[in-house]
């Protein structure tokens, strides 16, 4: 298949920002999200950096935060270049232009192959582990024909169905998410395809760090990034107890289109996609049926692409700076005048059950940058946990 050059319209970070944007994502308790939160207050990473140890001391931490050092940064961006990687950042023309929609996407991603793969249409493919003959069958049929028809396949690199749908668009463009390190890829019996996709025709991505191994907890972070890359996401064969329904709740969450093929209701690994039918799924027996759901949200394949939502992508989801600035003192203003009272007040206001900011800044009729400033100390000192919709909860001690 043959596509254009990157047109996604973006801001190259440089060297130095590409550094500090890499220690910020690597120091304590800061997540996308929190970086995010970090970049829109402070203006630039270098200074979120200086920012860390004051707003973990005034969100009650106990003991110093650990801050990603300048040489941890450079130390993995030299593992990244000699296994001919690169980091990408969220609006830069490279990122994958769905996912930086998404709230809680990877402010840097690793990637190793071609980034023009990320111009085409992207479709989610994901299943059982431990598929059946015929649920492999139909998966190389389907992704023949999407990749025929000029779509990107997004998967996980897992088993089975993960498996057959990378393995049927080696030729026309294959995304594989891995849940750990560039460097570590899993399970071992695909190293095949891992070695073959970013040789051939595809793309490995993954946000975290080198040399990590992945464990339980990163199979659903690495399903949010399937479903953020992807317009739509398609589930062949799923158990009621499965991760592919994670990555359907997910994918919903995010209003990308949800697909599922349906299967005999003899077969447990059709439980979860049979549901997903009864609740709304779009009916898969063939490539057309998804074609025909997307391509109003697209347009022609080879014109300028449009968002999840119809817009245009792209922008930069937050207030990325073109270089380094210093701190906007008129910015951060009201934040710095915070007192003591106001802060409980907001913490008073916070309980283990998730609360939307808005409702805090009703409650405590307060800057809505000092109740952001607040939810960044305790989030960086490990007191709140932050749901999907920008929810937060606070945790018991």
């Amino acid at each position: 298949m043959t596509r254009p050059a990157n047109s996604q319209k973006g801001i190259r970070l440089s060297d130095r920002q590409r550094l500090n944007w890499l220690r910020l994502i690597r120091s304590e308790n800061v997540g996308p999200v929190t970086f995010r939160d970090l970049i829109s207050h402070f203006g630039s990473a270098g200074d979120a950096l200086q920012m860390l140890p004051e707003l973990m001391r005034r969100g009650g931490g106990n003991r110093p935060i650990r801050v990603a050092t300048v040489e941890d940064a450079e130390r993995e961006m030299e593992l990244i270049d000699k296994i001919g990687a690169r980091f990408v950042g969220m609006g830069e023309p490279d990122y994958p232009p769905y996912l930086r929609h998404y709230e809680a996407s990877p402010p840097l991603l690793a990637i190793k192959g071609d980034a023009s793969l990320f111009e085409a249409p992207p479709v989610a493919i994901v299943g059982a582990r431990n598929s059946s003959i015929a649920g492999n069958r139909f998966t190389h049929r389907l992704v023949k024909e999407l990749g025929d028809a000029g779509y990107a396949i997004v998967s996980g690199l897992a088993r089975g169905i993960d498996a057959a749908a990378h393995e049927a668009s080696l030729e026309t463009g294959t995304i594989a998410v891995l849940a750990g390190g560039l460097d570590k890829p899993y399970p071992p019996e695909n190293m095949h395809l891992y070695n073959a996709i970013p040789e051939k025709n595809g793309v490995l991505v993954s946000e975290m760090p080198m040399g990590w191994e992945p464990r339980a907890r990163d199979f659903p972070r690495r399903n949010r990034i399937i479903a953020g890359i992807s317009l739509g996401l398609v589930v062949i064969e799923a158990a009621n107890r499965s991760g592919s329904l994670i990555s359907a709740r997910l994918a919903g969450e995010m209003g990308r289109l949800l697909f599922a093929v349906p299967g005999s209701p003899l077969d447990p690994r059709s439980f979860g996609t049979n549901k997903l039918l009864k609740n709304g799924a779009i009916l898969v027996t063939e490539a057309s049926d998804i074609i025909e759901a997307l391509t109003p949200l697209i347009g022609p394949l080879n014109g300028q692409k449009t968002g999840p939502m119809g817009g245009a992508t792209g922008e930069l989801p937050f207030n990325a700076p073109t270089q380094d600035s210093t701190l906007d003192e008129a910015a951060v203003s009201p934040m710095m005048l915070l007192n003591d009272p106001e802060r409980e007040s907001i913490i008073d206001a916070l309980s283990p059950v998730p609360t939307d900011p808005d409702a805090l800044i009703r409650h405590t009729g307060l800057h809505p940058s000092q109740v952001f400033l607040v939810l960044l100390e305790l989030d960086l000192a490990g007191r709140i946990a932050r749901h999907s919709g920008g929810a937060v909860s606070l945790l018991q001690a």
